[in-house]
């Protein structure tokens, strides 16, 4: 942004404009899942039940900080990583280890309540992201799959129609599908996330929100809320 960055408040920082901002000016919400709805990276806790989260966690921090260009090599080469890891350690996963971060269902209640819609676009995974889905009552999901056989990961991710990978083209791609099929613009979109990947969606919407975000992720957003929960949104909208 051309403008300079100003701390609104402690840990919260805008640039680009002058707060509030009015929320019912927009009518979509579009969140990255992994360290930015929940707690945690879902394909680093998966990998530490077979002892590599060590190698996937370098392989993780390396793409969301942005060193890593090519997030879809990177995903599959650590959902490789991933191959034999059981059903019942994604259920020990979700049930132990995921929860939702600070302020993320009162920011979604919040929105939900001004009649907006929900879209959770993320480069994790389905088992994950429909639990999530479903405690938070979002509207719209896209994800990755994936691939299991015989109960256990294959190390393999499934194809979908609408490609093999949801990465940050692809989160950009259905936050502006999503748009047209509420007859909305873009500029009446607001995306949260933490990650290289989620820049593209990020620079798509109305107003680009970096949560807890990598520094590249910071720099570029309109919003950066570096401390407390996602729910310090709400202290820029009016």
């Amino acid at each position: 942004m051309s403008a300079p960055a100003t701390e609104h408040a402690p840990g919260l920082v805008v640039q680009g404009f002058t707060p509030p901002l009015r929320l019912h000016d927009f009518k979509l919400i579009a969140f990255d899942m992994d360290s930015t709805l929940i707690n945690i990276e879902c394909v680093d806790e998966i990998a530490d039940a077979v002892g590599r989260k060590a190698e996937v966690a370098a392989i993780t921090e390396a793409a969301m900080r942005g060193e890593i260009t090519d997030f879809k090599d990177s995903l599959r080469r650590r959902v490789a990583l991933l191959k034999g890891v059981t059903v019942a350690d994604l259920e020990a996963v979700k049930r132990e280890r995921l929860r939702l971060n600070p302020g993320a269902a009162e920011l979604v209640a919040a929105c939900k309540q001004m009649g907006m819609k929900v879209l959770l676009v993320s480069g994790g995974f389905t088992f994950f992201a429909d639990h999530v889905q479903q405690l938070l009552g979002v509207d719209y999901t896209r994800s990755n799959v994936l691939e299991i056989e015989h109960g256990k990961l294959t190390g393999r991710l499934v194809d979908q129609p609408w490609g093999d990978i949801c990465d940050g083209a692809e989160k950009q791609r259905m936050l502006l599908q999503t748009c047209a099929q509420l007859g909305i613009s873009p500029r009446q979109a607001i995306a949260m996330g933490d990650g290289a990947n989620d820049l593209p969606m990020m620079g798509a919407a109305g107003l680009s929100v970096a949560y807890h975000a990598k520094p590249k992720v910071r720099e570029q957003a309109m919003v950066a809320i570096n401390s407390g929960g996602l729910d310090r949104l709400l202290e820029i909208l009016a």
